[in-house]
């Protein structure tokens, strides 16, 4: 059975591994950045286990903008106790898991979070591949973000819960 909860850091070493087996090298976040995401954002960054094991991730900070900037994937602050846009910096799940509906599990789960602490809506960045899966979501495409992370192409996604 599926288990939503908050990360721990005693979970990093397994979401290291996780992150580096679903992104390319120039995308996937850094130990050093899941370190600072799980001191800072905990109550943001969520983990999937399936019988104790750790299978899926979704994390992002809290910020006053409406789109993510490429400096949030180095520096984020503490998450303001209400209001905001909740960001998502990253989902990933394990090849054996994805098509299981984790990943969409995850973002409910973060979006409940976010619906409860009065978000203006939740934020992301996707690959052109991935914008059907979270249009389907309940996202909508504000077209291609700014960002240069990864040197690759990315659109804004947005999702307005107010």
């Amino acid at each position: 059975m599926l288990n939503i909860r908050n990360v721990t850091m005693k979970d990093l070493p397994e979401l290291v591994i996780i992150e580096q087996i679903c992104f390319p090298i120039e995308e996937a976040a850094t130990e050093e950045a899941f370190k600072k995401r799980i001191q800072l954002i905990p109550d943001s960054f969520f983990v999937a286990e399936e019988c104790g094991v750790i299978i899926g991730l979704v994390n992002g900070p809290v910020i006053e903008t409406e789109y993510i900037t490429d400096d949030l994937f180095d520096e984020i602050k503490l998450n303001p106790p209400s209001g905001g846009h909740q960001t998502v910096l990253g989902v990933a799940v394990t090849p054996h898991f994805q098509t299981r509906g984790v990943a969409t599990a995850l973002l409910v789960h973060l979006e409940k979070e976010a619906i409860s602490k009065n978000r203006v809506s939740i934020t992301l960045t996707c690959k052109e591949d991935l914008i059907r899966f979270y249009e389907n979501l309940g996202y909508k495409n504000r077209g291609v973000s700014k960002s240069e992370h990864g040197g690759v192409t990315w659109y804004n996604m947005i999702k307005k819960l107010q």
